[in-house]
């Protein structure tokens, strides 16, 4: 087992602040953030049962030790050495940040160094029932072929993601896919099961519900496609949704307004039936529900960890709108169709007829249940949804001052460290604000409408790069389905490089109140930090697979790759040799190349990033985006031997202790924690109330048997 499978012992643990915010609630609002963290907590563990089999075993595992045990009696026991303990606290941190045993960031698997074990055999000396447990999760939680390292798509999905059955291959999920593009089903919220019956294959698509059996117009018993036999059918994650659903109840108690209580009855619907309709129904209500106090979205999201870029994992947060920050967003959503939006490189045609002003809110993090914790979001993912009702975006500002606090890194000069550490959080900022709503938010699909008719002119629009007619999504196919496994990291590249190209025009900086002495600085810093983030990503590049475990990482090394190949001096990263006599790289930007070398490149790049987006023309955008995601090992940049370089160079990521909420008397009081891993733990030992304890140990039961099955 190779370091990258270990979470470093001083990886750095920060707890997230909202007590300002908390603060500035009322009781109501108080008591509805209280029920949906606790429903997001729930959804949440769903995560573990969408990753590996072990995870869930592993999490009810050591939840049960630290619940029946103190850390403090913990580090105490005699057989217990200071770096086994500290093995252990840091084992539990990844299991619980990411929810499971393979990294959020980079889908590769980190359990830490097993050292720890002999303390969780002893502490379970009186539990004989436990024994079995811990075997099974041992055995595979240390089994390190290549397909258990990676979170991917291989020859086949055995031993992969839990969204398909071991006894799935590629051409399975190409005929799952196509079959539920011929129906007209989407992907959100199922698993791919396959198994026999009566002699024959069937390939079940399992919806998430409460509900099980037959529902007119959602499951279907059987169905044939292509030759192979079909069937629709519901009732995963049952008990997990069931507990969110009862917060959900207890929180329509406390909304704000109609609209609210409208949405949270579409959520209910969806978790209760496995209905995808009434998710799109309840995130419209969601868009329509402009600048509450508590913001909050959960469903099936983000399809990051598919390996085909079609089903998605649970994700639900919960906010308070930080009022003040958000107010400098509204002059730029206000201006963005009139003048900005103008700005970008394409054809009138390739953008929307009309754009949808996105409700932007600055939030500060109170709970956010899920793989990952990002710095911003443009959501609902639903492309019928942004286009008829439009999308939100949020910033989180919590966790992005938590994060740019760090200081220092690899691969950069003192005087551009030195920028960066006074310009990064306000670079970083725009950015965010550009990405989220300029990036996503733009930017137009040409398809065929329910009513059958086109959104476009088909007799006059042209493909600006053949000159032929434009093709276009028929009806059943959307973005994900034609672009697969690089949409993710295709639409990421494309929401960045809309920020970078925007981020050097001067009106919009000042929108953000930027003088005229600090803008040259914050438009190098901006580009030279996506630069930056492009090499460093490397370090998500799996070269034994082949494959990139993260669409963020691989979206900025791509943008890295074009600006190398524009050439002029405008980004260049070259080898040396470190203080400790070992290879190291240099990355630097020549800040006069920008708006010259790097505004053509870039806008180059973009409007075929855009046009092929369009038109749904795959072939085209996959050869142009798999071109420059090849990790080269010869000529004058050769990232593919210098990916040991950026490995050995990297940091320990941060992770984030979230507080918990409680009910005192008629009150709802804010739990905070310190900085520290010990902090995290208890975090989630506070998190589910002693009547929970039953429900998680026979989710142990259920789990461990169904894993040995």
């Amino acid at each position: 087992m190779g370091s990258e499978h270990e979470l470093p012992l001083d990886t750095p643990i920060l707890y997230l602040k909202s007590e300002e915010a908390f603060a500035g609630l009322t009781s109501r609002e108080r008591h509805y953030a209280h029920h949906l963290s606790r429903a997001s907590w729930w959804g949440g563990l769903i995560v573990l049962c969408q990753t590996s089999p072990e995870s869930p075993v592993a999490f009810s595992l050591l939840t049960r030790l630290f619940r029946s045990q103190p850390l403090d009696t913990l580090k105490e026991l005699s057989i217990v050495r200071i770096d086994e303990f500290k093995s252990l606290v840091i084992h539990i941190e990844v299991l619980i940040v990411y929810i499971g045993y393979y990294l959020g960031i980079n889908l590769v698997k980190c359990v830490g160094n097993n050292s720890f074990f002999p303390l969780i055999a002893s502490s379970f000396r009186a539990a004989d029932e436990y024994d079995n447990y811990i075997e099974i999760t041992h055995t595979e939680m240390y089994r390190f072929e290549n397909a258990k390292t990676f979170l991917t798509v291989g020859p086949n999905f055995q031993d992969m993601i839990l969204f398909f059955t071991f006894n799935c291959f590629e051409e399975d999920a190409d005929l799952a896919k196509d079959y539920m593009a011929d129906r007209n089903i989407e992907a959100w919220n199922n698993r791919l099961l396959k198994y026999e019956e009566d002699g024959q294959t069937i390939l079940d698509i399992r919806l998430a519900s409460i509900e099980q059996g037959a529902a007119e117009g959602i499951t279907v018993e059987s169905d044939e496609f292509k030759g192979h036999k079909f069937r629709v059918s519901r009732g995963d994650y049952a008990n997990f949704l069931r507990k969110l659903n009862e917060e959900l109840t207890l929180a329509k108690e406390h909304t704000a307004n109609e609209t609210e209580g409208k949405m949270l009855d579409k959520y209910i619907e969806c978790f209760t039936r496995g209905c995808l309709q009434a998710h799109k129904d309840g995130s419209s209500h969601w868009v329509k529900n402009k600048s509450p106090a508590v913001e909050t979205y959960m469903g099936f999201i983000e399809v990051y960890r598919d390996p085909t870029n079609q089903r998605a994992e649970f994700e639900s947060f919960v906010a308070v709108v930080n009022r003040e920050q958000s107010r400098k967003f509204d002059t730029l959503v206000a201006r963005a169709e009139k003048e900005f939006l103008q700005l970008l490189p394409w054809a009138r045609e390739f953008e929307e007829d009309t754009f949808l002003r996105p409700d932007f809110s600055s939030l500060d993090i109170l709970t956010f249940a899920s793989s990952g914790l990002p710095i911003g979001i443009n959501i609902p993912n639903y492309k019928d949804v942004k286009e008829e009702h439009g999308f939100k975006n949020v910033s989180l500002s919590n966790v992005m001052a938590a994060r740019t606090g760090v200081k220092g890194g690899p691969f950069l000069s003192e005087a551009d460290l030195s920028l960066r550490e006074k310009y990064g959080a306000t670079s970083l900022e725009i950015q965010v604000g550009l990405h989220e709503l300029l990036g996503h938010g733009c930017g137009k699909f040409l398809r065929v409408k329910d009513d059958g008719t086109l959104n476009f002119d088909k007799d006059k629009l042209k493909n600006p790069f053949t000159g032929e007619p434009v093709t276009y999504y028929p009806k059943g196919e959307n973005y994900n389905t034609k672009f697969t496994n690089i949409s993710s990291a295709y639409e990421e590249c494309r929401a960045e490089t809309v920020a970078m190209y925007l981020g050097l025009v001067n009106d919009i900086l000042d929108v953000f109140g930027i003088t005229d002495e600090d803008k040259e600085d914050i438009k190098y810093i901006s580009w030279l930090d996506m630069f930056y983030a492009g090499l460093r990503g490397l370090e998500m590049y799996q070269p034994a697979q082949g494959k990139w475990g993260q669409a963020h990482s691989q979206a900025r090394y791509v943008i890295l790759r074009v600006g190398l190949e524009a050439g002029e001096g405008l980004v260049d990263v070259v080898e040396t040799t470190g203080e400790d006599g070992l290879p190291d790289l240099r990355l630097s930007v020549d800040r006069t190349k920008i708006p010259t070398v790097g505004h053509k490149a870039m806008g180059d790049f973009l409007n075929k990033l855009q046009v092929y987006r369009s038109m749904g023309d795959s072939d085209a955008g996959r050869a142009m985006f798999e071109k420059y995601s090849e990790v080269p090992t010869e000529g004058s940049h050769p990232f593919g031997k210098w990916h040991e370089i950026v490995v050995r160079k990297r940091r320990p990521r941060m992770c984030l202790t979230m507080p918990n909420t409680r009910v005192v008397g008629e009150e709802v009081e804010l739990v905070s924690y310190v900085d520290g891993p010990e902090s995290m733990v208890e975090s989630w030992v506070d998190r589910f109330a002693p009547q929970d304890h039953d429900f998680l140990e026979n989710f142990l039961t259920q789990t461990a048997n169904a894993w040995n099955k």
